[in-house]
């Protein structure tokens, strides 16, 4: 037994995407643009006919996921692997309240690398522990796995997972809210999964969307 497509699809948008604030572990819910984003990336992906939805335990991810075990009649399991990278003592600021207190450490994040003295998790530590969940529910997952989760994490475990180091390997972008990433199996090959489509969301042309998860 082993899921033939992992879906990674970010959760909707909450009040703090909106503002402009750092959310990282901050359990916060979806606003209503969030509601209405999950509801319509539902009826796309409920085409997938997952046979396991797992989420992170953060509420607006199981609110996210939640909207399309309603339309394919499955269960949303929660798993803390699939939360969202920790940031520390900057959850909740703006990139403006970070600069005014950790001018330094801000600029480190800025280059791309990994401010101390703030308690943020690595990239690195978040990477393994997405990409050590989904190989562990893969493995007992028929046909389509999705993950609900956020785009920190999505980033670095399809990093991780390509066997790529999310420290220095910026290949994978981030997700907008409510797109999706599709990973298939690279049969006989190195990395064992490969990265078929990323940051699929409705607004695309020409009915990309639709097309991805086939």
């Amino acid at each position: 037994m082993s899921a033939t497509t992992v879906l990674f699809w970010r959760h909707g948008q909450t009040e703090y995407n909106r503002s402009g604030r750092l959310q990282g572990q901050v359990d916060i819910p979806l606003n209503d643009v969030g509601h209405a984003q999950a509801a319509a990336a539902a009826e796309i992906l409920a085409q997938v006919r997952p046979g396991r939805i797992i989420s992170s335990d953060l509420q607006r991810a199981r609110e996210t996921a939640q909207k399309l075990a309603d339309l394919t009649g499955g269960e949303v399991e929660c798993d803390e692997r699939f939360r969202e990278r920790s940031f520390g003592d900057w959850e909740g600021l703006t990139h403006k309240e970070i600069t005014a207190s950790w001018p330094e450490q801000f600029r480190v994040w800025e280059s791309g690398g990994h401010p101390e003295g703030v308690g943020a998790e690595t990239r690195r530590a978040t990477g393994k522990r997405v990409a050590d969940g989904v190989r562990a529910v893969a493995a007992e997952t028929d046909g389509v796995l999705v993950v609900v989760a956020h785009g920190a994490a999505i980033s670095a475990g399809i990093t991780s997972l390509l066997q790529q180091d999310p420290e220095v390997w910026r290949g994978v972008t981030g997700l907008g809210n409510c797109h999706w990433s599709l990973l298939r199996p690279n049969t006989g090959s190195a990395p064992p999964w490969r990265l078929a489509a990323h940051n699929v969301g409705l607004q695309d042309p020409d009915f990309t969307a639709r097309r991805s998860i086939r």
